[in-house]
């Protein structure tokens, strides 16, 4: 009997094995159509589970033309990166005769080479486990900048301009430490002292 006042969730209901589940890109919009392991990484190729077929310019309704492929490193397994192939179809107009490719909005960011659930997993990493920008990129396989850039983006935007960052907050604490020691980089944290969260970084 579940109690309605409990934070335990529920217990999620035993299925079939389903690599599009497990592996997290159902969110995404994708299904896992193949998968190839190698010893460092895995890669799984994707399609689109909607595709929109009307023409951006025109709302007339478009053919594939052709297909092009996506990589976009997602969610590790382990300490083994896992990049995403997606299949992505551009369509030509019946009506106006516009190509155009269809959106991924719902995988990634405009020109990120993360998924939306990486981006995220990376953000996590580094705010809440204290995770060097050097590890995440190691786990997920990718150079620094392009870890540095997701982190920095994804944590602006969710973060450093929600607009309630800091209701609630009543005392700080302000801690500076040595993040890469080698190069002396310091990091400045504010923290709220009455909930494990940290509220800015300078």
């Amino acid at each position: 009997m579940s109690d309605a006042t409990s934070t335990t969730p529920a217990c999620p209901p035993v299925t079939s094995p389903d690599l599009t589940t497990f592996a997290r890109v159902d969110a995404l919009g994708l299904r896992v159509d193949a998968q190839q392991i190698w010893p460092d990484k895995a890669i799984l190729f994707c399609s689109l589970v909607t595709v929109d077929d009307r023409c951006p310019r025109c709302g007339a309704g478009g053919r594939v033309h052709d297909q092009v492929l996506r990589r976009f490193t997602h969610l590790p397994v382990g300490r083994r990166p896992t990049w995403l192939s997606v299949r992505v179809p551009r369509f030509r107009c019946d009506g106006c005769g516009r190509v155009w490719r269809h959106s991924l909005k719902t995988v990634a960011r405009p020109r990120s080479k993360l998924t939306r659930a990486a981006d995220w997993w990376a953000l996590c990493q580094v705010v809440l486990d204290h995770t060097p920008i050097s590890g995440v990129a190691a786990v997920l396989g990718i150079s620094w900048d392009t870890a540095h850039m997701a982190v920095t983006d994804v944590g602006t935007q969710l973060l450093i301009d929600h607009p309630g960052r800091l209701d609630g907050v009543e005392v700080v604490g302000v801690d500076e430490h040595a993040v890469r020691h080698e190069a002396l980089l310091f990091r400045m944290e504010v923290r709220d002292l009455h909930r494990p969260a940290v509220v800015a970084v300078g």
